[in-house]
């Protein structure tokens, strides 16, 4: 059978795993397609490939569309969010000043507690802490904020530069940025690299957070709703095979590959594992949800989700603000109904929901009856609303 190629740009991340595992373990061969995966250098990059034409596809950061559609950026093409691809993985760390600084406030580095990583930061530090960020538009940037906000450190604490991922280390170390907030595996090679240590993995901040989604033209998924399905699906069925913990060293070895992350293949099992080295000196944390891909519906696009973002960059950057009608052009759960219920794939029975409010495995209405979702919650015990007017609710 001859293979349709679809073009894919993606960023080397453990979080692109779903997109390397669809083509390598061949759950786009069962659906009649190949995948052309194209490394970037920067999210800008992922963004105007994809916006441009030059791909069918892309490993986006979730809030991009979203940003487009508002506006923001200077790239306006309509681009359609058609699956989570990753939910949390990722980790906030700083530079070896402050580590040192921390270590000898008595700070035990626990990567768990966000109140008190903020309490010991806004401590020691002098001055805005500059944070480095894969991309403005971006849910390392929300986290940050968000943390910063309702916590000690204030929400004039903190500073934000745009690092690309991969020379997020290098910033690091050459004093560029006081800390950062990236996406495995490069937290991970600054502390291989002695440039730092990690405070806190994003699920600290908000326990299911929508990291990366799977971003496609929306006149492409007008004009070829078969290859979106299909895309769609291999997807799908690689984010459940990483699922099983089991794969996680074919995977690590897998993504590991010079043509995908060429890092160690030790250093994508920490992130797959959830088994962190967070200091240079020897502590290692264990993070139970660290990286999602399928587990509580992860990949289900939901549009609470999409609103809780559209609210937060409207807030900080202006732009549109997107009506409910708009953002569902943007964020498509439609899409997901209409591709995976043919394949029998449960799909929850809404599409938005009240975001922070899960603090156990809950059974949640669905197609066939067997969807749990899994804690979603903010640190600081708030709930939004996307109903309401007002940002959060108690």
């Amino acid at each position: 059978m001859k293979l349709v190629e679809i073009s894919v740009a993606y960023m080397p991340l453990v979080d692109a795993a779903p997109l390397i595992i669809a083509q390598e373990m061949g759950f786009a061969q069962a659906e009649g397609i190949a995948l052309d995966l194209i490394v970037a250098p920067s999210w800008s990059s992922v963004r105007d490939m994809l916006a441009f034409g030059r791909v069918d596809a892309a490993h986006m950061l979730s809030p991009v569309p979203i940003a487009m559609a508002m506006g923001l950026g200077g790239i306006s093409t309509p681009i359609s969010s058609v699956s989570v691809l990753s939910v949390n993985g990722n980790v906030i760390g700083v530079g070896n000043a402050l580590a040192q600084k921390l270590r000898s406030a008595g700070y035990r580095f626990d990567f768990a507690d966000p109140l008190a990583a903020a309490r010991m930061l806004a401590q020691v530090g002098e001055g805005p802490i500059t944070f480095g960020v894969p991309f403005p538009f971006s849910m390392h940037v929300e986290l940050l904020r968000y943390w910063a906000e309702a916590t000690e450190l204030g929400a004039d604490g903190i500073a934000i530069r745009t690092v690309p991922p991969p020379l997020m280390a290098m910033a690091l170390a050459a004093g560029e940025v006081d800390a950062f907030c990236v996406g495995e595996p490069w937290g991970s090679v600054a502390v291989e690299a002695s440039a730092g240590a990690l405070l806190l993995p994003g699920n600290a901040i908000w326990g299911f957070s929508p990291e990366k989604t799977l971003a496609v033209r929306t006149d492409w998924a007008d004009t070829e709703p078969d290859l979106l399905g299909r895309l769609m699906r291999a997807v799908w069925k690689a984010g459940r095979w990483l699922s099983n913990p089991d794969v996680c060293a074919t995977a690590s070895d897998l993504l590991s590959r010079k043509a995908y992350l060429d890092v160690s293949a030790e250093l994508i099992d920490r992130a797959l594992s959830g088994h962190l080295t967070v200091t240079g000196w020897g502590s290692h944390r264990q993070v139970e949800r660290f990286l999602e891909f399928h587990d509580g519906a992860a990949t289900f696009p939901w549009r609470s989700q999409a609103k809780w973002i559209a609210q937060r960059l409207h807030r900080v950057h202006g732009g549109v603000e997107l009506t409910d009608a708009q953002l569902a052009k943007v964020v498509r759960p439609d899409l997901q109904r209409e591709h995976f219920g043919g394949a029998g794939i449960d799909l929850p029975g809404a599409s938005e929901k009240l975001e922070g409010a899960i603090l156990e495995p809950t059974a949640v209405a669905s197609a066939a009856g067997q969807i749990t979702l899994l804690p979603d919650r903010f640190f600081d015990g708030h709930i939004f609303d996307p109903y309401a007017k007002n940002l959060h609710k108690k």
